[in-house]
């Protein structure tokens, strides 16, 4: 059993993406559009849990499937849609997880949610530290328990995910495009 754990932010955590991100491209080549850092480590000062989310925006995400033994043999173990529709997901680290990538098609709704969050924490630190106190004490509360962990902190991020969008819908021109 994993234990969980959250920590201050770590600028590791942005040359640990930039590295997985090159060998993503490498294997992808042409089929990527843009790869992005997303998650609790892609914002400075967000208290996390030590695993860096990797969301690739391809042309066509039914190709994915076919790179499964490329990702494998670089750590992946592929999850399919794993409880999203569109989306492929793999984990690598096994029981210690080092990372997650999400891959999505041009176009996804998911992509503007995930950019969204990310920017939106970004410019409001406020906020950013309440959620990360919040992801804290909980990893402190339920260290065994990943189900307690997320339901404790669901009502909190789906309240800054609706935020995160609405500011996102007015603040367009300040993100880089997708």
């Amino acid at each position: 059993m994993r234990k969980l754990v959250v920590s201050l932010y770590d600028e590791q955590w942005i040359q640990l993406f930039m590295e997985e991100a090159e060998k993503l491209n490498f294997i992808f080549r042409n089929e990527i559009i843009d790869i992005y850092h997303i998650g609790s480590t892609s914002v400075p000062g967000l208290k996390a849990k030590p695993i860096i989310d990797i969301m690739p925006v391809l042309k066509d995400n039914h190709l994915v499937d076919t790179f499964n033994l490329d990702m494998q043999k670089i750590g992946y173990v592929a999850k399919g849609e794993n409880g999203i529709a569109q989306r492929r997901y793999f984990q690598k680290g096994g029981n210690n997880r080092t990372h997650h990538v999400h891959f999505y098609q041009i176009g996804s709704g998911e992509i503007t949610r995930h950019l969204a969050f990310r920017d939106y924490l970004t410019s409001h630190p406020d906020e950013m530290k309440l959620y990360g106190s919040l992801k804290e004490r909980l990893a402190q509360q339920f260290p065994n328990n990943m189900k307690s962990y997320k339901a404790g902190k669901d009502s909190f991020a789906k309240e800054l995910e609706r935020k995160a969008l609405a500011w996102y819908d007015d603040n367009q021109s300040l993100v880089p495009p997708i």
